[in-house]
């Protein structure tokens, strides 16, 4: 028997002692909860058990050797490749967003589904078998090769940072959420609690350390995601399986929604906040003089409530109105233009469940569906174009192991895509039926646990004491943290849904972070400013820059720029104009250039971050800004033709590569040649 087959048995025998123990693991916490154990303890013990078991990982799996570091020593089988890859790829935004998303958009919502999982087609069909065919350690060791040199190699780092740092702020903002919320401690002492699990990884053991991990963590996420939809799949319908029973629900849920919608207190409280809509717009459309206006009115108020000798409360509640009341009039415009937003968002129906495209006309209609395309191609295309992903590919033994393992980490990822709608139907379910229309003294606690970290506002416009739909108001990112608390489940539940959910943060932001150091240290600082550095000097400036990287983005998340699917879209916008027409052109077409190479990786990119700031409200942007009315996340689908046809123009208007670049891309494209030895490649600058 090979020594590959003997490794891949003890890894098998490993990971499968790990499962059982998980389960078990899971299984006592239960039996603890049910003899009075605290749901603060249960919280803690999941967060702090789980990241030392990641921990003791990293620190089992450390090393100072390059290859090892970098690559993980070229010998990952296919299988755990591919678990690696899921856990990889499956980051908060798949985990924690991806079902808030279908809960809130319904058929749109599948545009992620759709690209996502097609992407991964892209990958097996046009990239992951030439890119390991190569060999070497980053893409822009690909490029550098592919292109003749650095000026490739430093514009594909530099896109691989910035799409990577987004993808980055967007995990780490998971992990501050789901520790902020289940051990009760500050969101931004969450953020470095998370951090310091991120690093431990990555930091000792490279992507050795990266991908035992990495598969640890999908068995724990896959787990935890399964388990509570199975069990609310059995107690809505009373059969366990969630992706073959939720069609039967939506079915219900539709008629649910024709009686929610036209009910007349509903109608009403939108009326409300309609009328709200106006009267901010009225309030922006008259600054400065209406912030003076609203200010002297404050002043008069709370002198009017201390002469009455007023209750201390109704002084208090004034006063902080007062303190909160824009300096400026520039602040009063922002912040009135978002209530503004809430305030129409609320007047609104939300989209039925079930229907394609929604829209009141049918140019609304239309627009729906060209934003629909638009996002599953750039999700596509994105998805075939990530760093962190492309360069798992480099981990196995060769090309029919990396092909293999595309295969597998399809597998992986279709076990949470396939449940992902079931949890938004029950999820919504079990909101309209058990919470809307309920007394909004009787609600239960976890939606002010919730309110208390800024995910769910609850605001009794009408002042019924009744909670009617438009009233309520849920973060995306909060759909599924809070299903098991949703649906009554044991708070064991809360805790493995908390569990799982920081594996999946912990898992993509270890491979983001390995990305992004490997690019300053290996592609940049070793390849272009110090080809004779030591292997020593190496791995010292890999990990300083992970340690600065992993810092610089615990401060942006603290900032909470957006939700976690939205930064998620960025990135793939990013890197899908950046990467896929100069990796895609560079395999199969031999007659692209350098010159060609790096307009289309400046042009791509650039295209999508400016129409990206001139149409995101946190950048100062408006969709009055966007052209043919795509959404900022789409904004990828006019950076990656602008890219291909920079290319393509540019190659054709200078010189052609020498013979050697044909000669390369026929030994990455061909499985069989006399010299099969990337090494025989070398970069000319």
């Amino acid at each position: 028997m090979t020594t590959p087959s003997l490794f891949a048995r003890r890894l098998r025998r490993y990971y499968l002692w790990y499962t059982v123990s998980f389960i078990t693991f899971v299984g006592l916490l239960a039996l603890g909860e049910k003899m009075g154990m605290s749901a603060g303890m249960i919280g803690h013990i999941f967060l702090f058990a789980t990241i030392a078991i990641y921990a003791g990982i990293g620190v089992m799996s450390r090393t100072a050797d390059v290859t090892e570091y970098y690559v993980a020593g070229r010998r990952v089988p296919a299988v755990f490749n591919g678990m690696a890859t899921a856990a990889d790829w499956m980051s908060a935004a798949s985990y924690i967003g991806l079902a808030g998303t279908l809960y809130f958009s319904g058929f749109e919502g599948l545009a992620f589904v759709t690209g996502w999982t097609g992407g991964f087609v892209l990958v097996a069909l046009l990239l992951a078998p030439y890119l390991r065919k190569f060999g070497q350690y980053t893409i822009p060791d690909f490029l550098g090769a592919r292109y003749q040199g650095n000026a490739a190699r430093v514009v594909g780092l530099i896109a691989a940072v910035i799409a990577s740092f987004v993808y980055l702020v967007a995990q780490i903002y998971g992990v501050g959420l789901i520790t902020s919320r289940f051990v009760s401690i500050e969101f931004e002492i969450g953020l470095f609690v998370g951090l310091a699990g991120i690093l431990v990884c990555s930091f000792l053991g490279g992507m050795r350390a990266v991908t035992w991990t990495q598969v640890a963590q999908y068995v724990i996420l896959i787990i935890a995601y399964l388990v509570p939809v199975t069990i609310l799949s059995y107690k809505v319908t009373g059969v366990p399986v969630a992706p073959v029973m939720y069609g039967t629900v939506l079915g219900q849920l539709s008629e649910k929604e024709n009686q929610l919608f036209t009910d007349p207190a509903e109608v009403a409280v939108r009326k409300q906040f309609g009328e709200r809509a106006g009267q901010y717009a009225a309030k922006i459309a008259t600054l400065p003089d209406s912030l003076d206006a609203e200010r002297r009115e404050l002043i008069e108020r709370l002198n009017q409530l201390r002469l009455e000798n007023a209750p201390a409360r109704d002084i208090a509640h004034t006063e902080r109105a007062l303190r909160d009341l824009p300096r400026t009039p520039e602040q009063a415009r922002q912040l009135w233009e978002r209530a503004r937003a809430d305030a129409l968002e609320r007047s609104h129906l939300p989209a039925r469940h079930a229907q394609a495209h929604p829209g009141d006309t049918p140019e609304q209609r239309q627009i729906a569906r060209n934003n629909f395309l638009a996002l599953v191609f750039v999700l596509m295309v994105g998805t075939a174009a990530l760093p962190h992903v492309l360069m798992r590919y480099y981990t196995t033994p060769g090309v029919v192991e990396a092909r293999k393992s595309v295969f597998w980490a399809l597998f992986f990822i279709f076990l949470l895509y396939v449940t992902a709608p079931a949890y938004a139907v029950f999820a919504k379910w079990e909101v309209y039926n058990n919470l809307i229309g309920t007394s909004i003294s009787m609600l239960p606690n976890w939606l002010f646990s919730w309110g208390k970290v800024g995910m769910v506002n609850i605001e009794d416009i009408n002042g019924d004491g009744i909670l009617q739909l438009a009233e309520l108001s849920l973060n995306t990112d909060v759909i599924l943290l809070a299903t098991p608390e949703i649906a009554g489940l044991p708070y064991v539940i809360s805790g493995l849904v908390a569990a799982g959910g920081l594996a999946a943060a912990l898992s993509t932001a270890d491979g983001l972070l390995l990305t992004i150091s490997n690019a300053l240290s290996h592609d940049l600082y070793y390849k272009v400013i110090n080809p004779g550095a030591s292997t020593q000097r190496r791995l010292v400036i890999a990990k300083s820059q992970l340690l600065v990287v992993a810092a610089v983005a615990a401060w942006v998340a603290s900032m909470r720029p957006d939700n976690i699917l939205f930064m998620v879209g960025l990135a793939f916008s990013i890197a899908a104009a950046a990467f896929f027409p100069a990796l895609v052109l560079g395999i199969f077409w031999k007659r692209a250039n350098r010159p060609g190479a790096v307009a289309g990786m400046l042009a791509g990119p650039a295209v999508t971050i400016y129409y990206f700031a001139r149409t995101h409200a946190f950048f100062g942007g408006s969709m009055d800004n966007a052209w043919f009315n795509i959404s900022p996340i789409s904004s990828g689908v006019f950076g990656v033709p602008l890219g291909f046809l920079a290319i393509v123009i540019v190659s054709l208007l200078t010189r052609p590569p020498p013979p050697e670049i044909g000669a390369l891309v026929d030994f990455v494209r061909y499985p069989r040649l006399p010299a099969d030895d990337p090494g025989m490649f070398t970069e000319s600058t």
